[in-house]
């Protein structure tokens, strides 16, 4: 699953990210029914000043537009957790 990780940080390189952490939890939805076509679940906290000004659902479709083609065969489940460097630093955005 390693290269997978790999290709998904790789595209997600296009956002200019500041912080990028992905997490693998596939392992923690072993028996769902998604968890049996193949596509992983995955965490994301991304941090970028691409995302200044824009709402989350324009966040989140910056994300899928760089995986599309990924999902939902590669990708099964991707919980998303974008934020601008200023929502970052604040402990309350």
């Amino acid at each position: 699953m390693s290269a997978l990780i790999d290709e998904i940080r790789s595209r997600l390189t296009e956002l200019d990210p500041l912080a990028l952490t992905l997490e693998d939890e596939s392992a923690r939805h072993a028996g769902h029914a998604g968890a049996a076509g193949g596509g992983g679940h995955f965490r994301l906290h991304i941090v970028s000043p691409l995302f200044s000004g824009k709402s989350r659902i324009a966040r989140h479709r910056a994300v899928y537009a760089r995986l599309a083609d990924m999902i939902p065969a590669r990708i099964h489940a991707l919980a998303i957790d974008a934020r601008t460097p200023d929502e970052s630093a604040s402990p309350h955005a």
